[in-house]
Order: structure tokens, then sequence, then C-alpha cells
């Protein structure tokens, strides 16, 4: 869920969780979805957060149609991605596309967490493989934002093969001499993280944000031994090297783009 939760009967207004306070749905959108009260961070929607990072109308989405069947025949599953697509405006959890971030040219996925919290089934890493794929072939740089709950349940096996699957292109577009950005936003964990998210040439988080891969709890049952505090979080992560910067959101595209200017290919 979203750190805000609509507590009126007008969806113009949001109450934070964390301070309690009302805040009008247009000055979060000029805030960048942090509260201007305690500055908690609100988990954003795909498109939500390709208007902060895109340029105007230079996004060109592929494989919008996509959408996941149920290869299992799991209960309930059509109908839980019937609500995730009314709940996210989306197809499924993932959109993809070209780009340009202050007139640099890229690749981008960003995942959503309003769709079954970003979770990885067969679709997403399909739309996130022909994106490499595509990028690859035309020698672009990736950008791509996670948020995940991990591999997605109701799909088995398909979706665990998505780890291997995303990571080949990755590993394709990474020996042509391509650059990936991996930005992590909250939550990134199971096999999202397990894979593509943590295979970055560069990784960036937001301030805060849980990166992990098994659950705190299951952690500490496993090992029998009480973690440190802040364990999993963006700030551990960078100070333990398994992140390179941790970024506020309204800087993130200035950022980005100065990373993809310095990584641009001479002509």
């Amino acid at each position: 869920m979203s750190i805000f939760n609509n507590k009126t009967n007008s969806p113009d207004k949001c109450t934070c969780k964390k301070c309690g306070v009302e805040v009008e749905s247009s000055v979060l959108s000029q805030s960048a979805y942090i509260c201007p009260e305690c500055g908690t961070y609100m988990r954003m929607g795909a498109l939500q957060r390709l208007e902060l990072i895109a340029d105007n109308k230079s996004f060109k989405e592929m494989d919008k149609s996509m959408k996941s069947k149920n290869p299992l025949n799991f209960p309930d599953y059509n109908d839980k991605i019937e609500k995730a697509m009314t709940a996210s405006g989306l197809n499924e959890g993932v959109i993809c596309g070209t780009a340009k971030v202050d007139g640099n040219p890229c690749a981008i996925f960003i995942m959503d967490s309003n769709f079954m919290m970003g979770s990885m089934g067969s679709v997403v890493g399909e739309k996130i493989t022909r994106l490499f794929e595509k990028a690859t072939e035309k020698n672009l740089p990736v950008v791509g934002f996670c948020t995940s709950g991990g591999a997605r349940m109701q799909e088995g096996i398909y979706s665990l093969m998505q780890m291997a699957k995303v990571s080949g292109a990755v590993k394709r577009h990474s020996d042509s001499g391509n650059l990936y950005i991996a930005v992590l936003t909250d939550p990134t964990t199971g096999g999202v993280t397990a894979s593509f998210a943590m295979l970055g040439d560069i990784i960036m988080a937001e301030p805060k944000a849980l990166i992990g891969f098994a659950g705190a709890r299951v952690i500490e049952q496993t090992t029998g031994k009480k973690l440190p505090d802040g364990f999993q979080r963006a700030e551990f992560m960078l100070e333990h090297g398994f992140i390179d910067i941790i970024e506020e959101r309204p800087r993130l595209k200035y950022t980005i783009s100065k990373l993809l200017k310095m990584h641009s290919h001479v002509e």
C-alpha cells in the first residue's frame, strides 16, 4: 500500500499514514509525492514516476497490450489481475519503452507497486527482456525503476524462470558496451532483488527504501540472530557496498541525466 491512504470522500485529499496530515493531491504531485509535513516518501505509480523522470512527450511505449494468463489455473488469479489493472491503470506490473531524460535517449522500465505489489510474473519478465534486447540492438542505455514483492507465486516456476531470462538479457546488453542504471525504490525484494535489480552498472536507491531478498523475520528465525537497526534499508545497503548512490526523489532526473550524458557513446 501507499504511505498515503484516501481518508475522505473526495479523491483530492490524502492522509499521510506516518504523521496523519491531510494533503491535497495537487500538492503531492508538485512535491514528487513526498509528504510536505514529515518528508515521508509515497510509493509512486509507474505513470506518475514516468512523468517525473521522462521529458514531456518523449516516451514511446513497447508491448503495452501484453497481459498475464493463468498457466497453472491458480484459483482467483484472473480476478486478482483484473483488480490490479483497475488499481494501477496498467495491463501489467511494468511499463517499458524508450524516452529521453533531459534530452538523453534511453530505454526505460518502471515497475508499479499498485499492480500486485510489482510482483514479477512471466509478462513482466518478458517485457523487461524485450526492452533490454531492443536497447542492445539500438545501443541505448537502460534506466530501470524497480519495486517488487518478488516473484509472482500464482505463476510458480514460470515466474521464477524470469530471473534467469532477464539476467541473460542484461548480460548481453552489458557485453555490447551499454549502460544499465538500476533505481531501487520501496520495496525491492525477492526474486527481483536476486536478479536484475542488483545487476546495474550503477545502482541507485531512494532514501529509506526497503531492499532485500528474504524478509527480516525469516532471516532472524533462520540465523537465530538479532538483525541490526536499519537492516535492508537503503542507507544500510550503501554503507555495506551493495548500492552506489542514494538520491532524493526531486533530484533523480537530474542525477540520471548526468550519468547518461557521462556514459553516452562517443561518435
